[in-house]
């Protein structure tokens, strides 16, 4: 197998993460009207469903479009669950979460661009789809529980990503089991915490939000990165999996993980 350049895995990435923030964030910003009038309802747009759908089709294409090339991260948190299942070399997660969290931040400007173009657009004052919890979470959740749902549903996000691009798994269809997991976690966790479940997600619109939103940004980077260690520390004792670095899954773009570099 010829060897993919740290230059081409980095602009896949970018790429991939690009594509998901401004998606999926995108969608929250500019196709989600969640208020009404009781006495005058308001088109809702495509509401917390099709966000949670715009999310999970960015990964699904995303995956199919560059996975080959970088592995489909997108999100440090699914980076640092690969390394630790020894899916993924050490030395590339730092190079991984710099170009994750920068690409992010790019379509989170892009967005904002876009955004102001309506009169009257203020992203403190809309939120600009970030996460938050408390007087930030959507339905009013408090911190513990915007806490344990980020751990529990990235945790699972990795043991779907683990298990999709297992060896064992039937190859070929690892980015839809990822892209309809991702939907679902969003589906669950809209209301509790706009749903991070990626750092580098939360990162990019937080920049653009104000004060409020960095305050409380830091939950959605250690709760999706302690999950993502769960479930990377755990899926091989649980499944008797085998995941060498110079073999079988490691080896073969296909199934969503990015070769060893030599």
């Amino acid at each position: 197998m010829r060897e993919i350049p740290l230059s081409a895995k980095l602009g896949a990435e970018a790429l991939g993460t690009f594509w998901l923030v401004f998606g999926g964030c995108g969608s929250a910003v500019l196709a989600a009207h969640v208020l009404s009038d009781d006495t005058n309802p308001v088109n809702m747009g495509i509401g917390f469903v099709g966000v949670a759908l715009a999310f999970g089709l960015t990964v699904l294409t995303g995956v199919y479009a560059v996975g080959h090339i970088s592995g489909g991260h997108f999100n440090p948190a699914v980076t640092l669950g690969l390394a630790i299942a020894k899916r993924f070399e050490w030395k590339l997660v730092l190079p991984y979460w710099i170009t994750q969290v920068v690409a992010a931040t790019v379509a989170g400007a892009v967005l904002l661009l876009v955004a102001s173009g309506k009169a009257g657009f203020n992203a403190v004052e809309s939120g600009f789809a970030t996460n938050g919890y408390g007087d930030r979470s959507p339905d009013g959740y408090g911190l513990l529980a915007g806490l344990v749902i980020e751990i529990v549903l990235t945790a699972v996000f990795l043991y779907v990503i683990l298990g999709a691009t297992d060896a064992r798994a039937p190859k070929g269809f690892a980015g839809i089991a990822i892209g309809l997991t991702l939907t679902l976690i969003h589906l669950v966790s809209i209301p509790v915490t706009n749903t991070s479940v990626n750092p580098a997600r939360s990162l990019g619109v937080a920049w653009f939000a104000g004060g409020g939103a960095l305050s409380q940004v830091w939950l959605f980077i250690v709760a999706p990165l302690i999950g993502a260690a769960i479930a990377g520390a755990t899926y091989a004792v649980i499944t008797a999996a085998k995941f060498p670095l110079d073999e079988g899954v490691a080896n073969n773009p296909e199934v969503g993980t990015a070769p060893p570099a030599k």
